[in-house]
C-alpha cells in the first residue's frame, strides 16, 4: 500500500476513533440517566402496583435496553477500527523497514 494512502487511512482512522471515544462518554453519560429512571419507574411500580406504572417501568427499561445496545455498538465498533489502526501502523512500519 502506497505510503500516502497509508497516512489518509491512518487520519481517517485516528479521526473516527476520536470521534467515537466522544461519542461513548456521552453515551455513558446518557446510559447513566436513562438507568436511573428506569430504576426510579420500577420503584414506583412495586410500591403503586398499577398499570400505568408498570407501563412506565417497561418503557423506561426499553430506552435503558435500547441505550445499552447503543453503547455496545459503538464499543465494538471502537476496537474494529484499534485493530484495524494497528495493522495499518503495522503496515506504516513495515514500510519504513
Amino acid at each position: 500500500m502506497a505510503r500516502l494512502l497509508l497516512e489518509r487511512r491512518l487520519r481517517d482512522v485516528s479521526e473516527r476513533l476520536k470521534r467515537l471515544r466522544e461519542e461513548l462518554v456521552v453515551t455513558d453519560e446518557q446510559l447513566a440517566q436513562l438507568a436511573g429512571e428506569a430504576d426510579d419507574a420500577r420503584l414506583r411500580s412495586l410500591v403503586s402496583e398499577t398499570p400505568s406504572a408498570a407501563r412506565e417501568h417497561t418503557e423506561a427499561e426499553g430506552h435503558a435496553g435500547a441505550m445499552r445496545r447503543h453503547r455496545a455498538s459503538v464499543a465494538e465498533e471502537i476496537a474494529r477500527l484499534e485493530r484495524t489502526q494497528d495493522e495499518l501502523l503495522d503496515a506504516f512500519q513495515a514500510q519504513r523497514s
